[in-house]
């Protein structure tokens, strides 16, 4: 491509909204993007794909302004432009909404869209208009309420709507749909199909296939930092779609039967827990049952109880004795430490801080739960030496991508740390496994990897509970599926006899299974 102002105009009538001509970004060790090219039409909604690692992520902060290439031309309109910060890219028209929303829970709506908006600060006039885009839109928000106070859909809307009113052109998206029901996401789909009618173009990053196939116009693919293919989604298979991902097949899970004796191994008996803080959820007269050799899911919409929840079963939160049975002995009073010596092992949701220590090597991060089952200490004293053996075969064994057990958990992909904590557990041969969101932001390679994972040990005879948002995932691993809503469990039911639209329902609340 040898003139940056060509790029698309072989394709549109007009220049396209924006085209990127070989941006090249560098960090020590590593080329995040390299030589990349695409472009977006006025009106087009284009998919990046990509797994951890690709370089997605880095070529969003440039387009954005929150970092700057080292090499490279950004066009914006047929104009080539350098965007300094995020205030002059939305000053261009460009908005995005990120994966971890950016909102001030102890604000109101209006409040917190007042913030990025330029102009004279005038509350009541602000409020009229965020009522009348949010139901231009389809997205209906009340611009007083409290945002501790919305569900995490509300919440998503905010974040649009807050977007919708400096008029953007582009609006970048990033993993829009990870916390969202599939009532939601048709509605989102509806919003976002508006907006391109309209004019506006539409990046969009996501992990889900399906959703880019239905969804979107054409996609970039990357690899390794670089584009690797462009192709139209409709045209394509999830499978094929993978592949220019990867550069291989991508493996399908196996959930074979399960040979031995099924027997509980987790039981919850009426666990409820009153919750005074605005920010987090009461739990009500929770019950269930976990058998040796299944998986059981609990899916939910974020601030539905789960952190409440996985506190609990963890041991992180203390309650009556009963309440909580290892093997038909009771451990509600004893904490986490102690679980895992009864044979517990949890995967915590945040890798980074509580399943890791960012900066702290794959050796020593070893230490922080497999000490003691997995005989890296004795009187008391820590074995550094068993410490990088341990790290070693837990490398080998679930094939982390990294360059050695001194490497720190923060320089790892999200997928091979993840795959580097799980493996941890399985190591330490726990009788019962707790998986909060096994494959929040992993890319569909690690996902399938992880996902055989948690079915191959529950086919060993472990008991395994997943609590996760993607029903897809649910659907795929596990043998049983509850919800978790308002504080309540719903009775879990076989997947065979229940579907994601009724799963999706129970998510919402429509059905009041709390009754």
């Amino acid at each position: 491509m040898s003139d940056p102002s060509s790029i698309g105009l072989a394709k549109t009538p007009v220049p396209p909204r924006l085209a990127l001509w070989n941006i090249t970004k560098r960090y020590p060790g590593v080329v995040a993007n390299d030589k990349v090219s695409l472009s977006v039409a006025p009106g087009e909604i284009h998919a990046v794909l990509g797994e951890n690692g690709a370089g997605k992520s880095t070529l969003m902060k440039i387009i954005y302004g929150a970092t700057h290439a080292d090499e490279g031309h950004l066009l914006w309109n047929g104009k080539e432009v350098h965007i300094a910060n995020p205030a002059e890219a939305r000053h261009l028209g460009i908005g995005m909404v990120f994966q971890h929303f950016q909102l001030f829970e102890t604000l109101s709506v209006v409040e917190n869209i007042a913030l990025v908006l330029e102009g004279k600060f005038d509350l009541k006039a602000l409020a009229i208009r965020v009522k009348e885009v949010s139901e231009k839109y389809g997205l209906p928000l009340d611009p007083y309420r409290m945002v501790h106070s919305l569900s995490v859909g509300e919440r998503q809307r905010v974040e649009i709507v807050r977007c919708l009113l400096q008029n953007p052109q582009l609006l970048i998206l990033d993993e829009p749909t990870s916390v969202l029901t599939p009532q939601a996401v048709r509605s989102l789909f509806g919003t976002l199909r508006q907006l391109a009618s309209e004019g506006v173009s539409i990046l969009y990053i996501s992990h889900k296939l399906h959703e880019i196939q239905e969804l979107c116009d054409r996609a970039t693919v990357m690899r390794g930092g670089r584009v690797t293919g462009e192709a139209n989604p409709k045209e394509e298979t999830s499978a094929s779609l993978a592949r220019m991902m990867i550069g291989r097949e991508l493996p399908v899970c196996v959930s074979p039967a399960f040979e031995g004796e099924a027997k509980p191994v987790l039981e919850v008996k009426g666990l409820s827990y009153a919750n005074d803080d605005p920010f987090c959820s009461s739990l009500f007269d929770i019950s269930l049952c976990l058998q040796s050799g299944e998986v059981l899911g609990i899916a939910g919409i974020s601030g539905n109880g789960q952190a409440e929840l996985l506190a609990a079963l963890s041991g992180e939160q203390l309650s009556a004795s009963e309440c909580v049975l290892l093997e038909g002995q009771p451990v509600g009073h004893l904490d986490a430490g102690r679980r895992r010596d009864q044979g517990l092992a949890f995967v915590p949701e945040e890798r980074l801080g509580r399943g890791a220590v960012p900066s702290m090597s794959l050796a020593e991060n070893t230490v922080l739960t497999a000490h003691r089952q997995a005989g890296l200490s004795r009187y008391g004293l820590l074995n550094y030496g068993a410490a990088r053996e341990f790290a070693k075969r837990c490398i080998e064994r679930f094939d982390v991508r990294c360059p050695g057990v001194g490497a720190a958990a923060r320089s790892l992909s999200g997928g091979n740390l993840q795959k580097f904590i799980v493996g941890r557990e399985i190591m330490q041969a726990p009788r019962v496994m707790i998986v909060a969101q096994p494959t929040w932001g992993v890319d569909v390679g690690a996902s399938a990897a992880l996902r055989q994972t948690l079915i191959d040990i529950s086919r060993s005879g472990v008991g395994v509970l997943v609590i996760s948002e993607e029903l897809e995932e649910l659907f795929e691993i596990c043998d049983r599926i509850a919800v978790l809503a308002g504080g309540r469990l719903s009775e879990a039911q076989p997947k065979a006899q229940t579907d994601a639209e009724q799963i999706g329902l129970l998510m919402a609340g429509s059905q009041q299974q709390a009754a």
